[in-house]
């Protein structure tokens, strides 16, 4: 199982980056995040017309996430479920060939002094409590997406200058590390230990992707069963550089699961 996530930036802006992805890498599934599209906008025909089904969930402008598998999911779930901030656009959980993979778009937080960056920790507390209700850490499953965290200082370009960014403070680093020590493995730093390999270049920042100056923010973690039956991880860095590129790039690995 060929398993890839991509902050789009916009599906219907980067709908020819998408659709050639897709021809060219043939993944089984794919999580997109940032789709920026209201479900009535969203390009169903387009992307079901290549044989995919379809799962998505957005909003005018802002966020959005959506799953893209060859096969039709067994089960679907939007958001933490209950209560008043739900997150749908933030979250999707689908379960495929067995396995449930929770897509998210975790808040990037703005500024340290920002309710936003409050709340962006308190996301990561509620995805733990979701992972405790919905899944079993000794089954397999699968969690990908834009954490908007690099994790550690070989995960971004000069860390000693990003100390106090909102996806490099320290307290955010400890958020997301406490959400991933429920019972998930980061599947390319398994396979990478040593490997700086950024998904992320900033758009303010022409010359970033040359420089090699990015971030790896968007992540694939798995359950330990299922983590050992990793045998690829790897970015593509060529999407980012096509005309009207998103910022992110695509992120994929691969499962052994005979």
């Amino acid at each position: 199982m060929k398993i890839a996530t991509f902050n789009v930036n916009s599906i219907r802006k980067r709908l020819p980056i998408v659709l050639d992805w897709l021809e060219r890498r043939q993944p089984d599934v794919l999580c997109l995040q940032e789709t920026k599209a209201q479900d009535k906008d969203f390009p169903l025909l387009d992307l079901t017309a290549t044989g995919y089904h379809a799962t998505f969930k957005g909003e005018k402008s802002y966020n959005g996430v959506a799953v893209l598998s060859r096969t039709e999911p067994e089960e679907i779930s939007y958001g933490f479920g209950g209560g008043k901030e739900r997150d749908e656009s933030r979250l999707i959980r689908v379960v495929i060939r067995g396995i449930p993979i929770i897509n998210t778009y975790i808040p990037q937080g703005f500024e340290l002094d920002s309710p936003k960056y409050a709340y962006k920790l308190a996301w990561f507390h509620r995805l733990r409590r979701y992972f405790e209700r919905h899944l079993s850490r000794d089954r397999p499953a699968i969690w990908c997406g834009d954490m908007n965290v690099a994790p550690e200082p070989i995960d971004v370009h000069s860390p000693e200058k990003h100390l106090k960014h909102v996806c490099f403070h320290e307290d955010a680093r400890r958020a997301y590390k406490n959400t991933v020590s429920w019972g998930f493995v980061d599947v390319f730093r398994r396979l990478h230990p040593d490997v700086q390999q950024f998904t992320f270049f900033d758009y303010r920042r022409p010359s970033s992707l040359d420089a090699n100056k990015g971030w790896r923010i968007d992540h694939i973690l798995a359950t330990p069963p299922l983590a050992t039956k990793c045998t690829r991880a790897e970015v593509d860095i060529e999407p980012r550089r096509a005309k009207e590129a998103s910022d992110h790039t695509f992120l994929w690995a691969e499962f052994s699961l005979e």
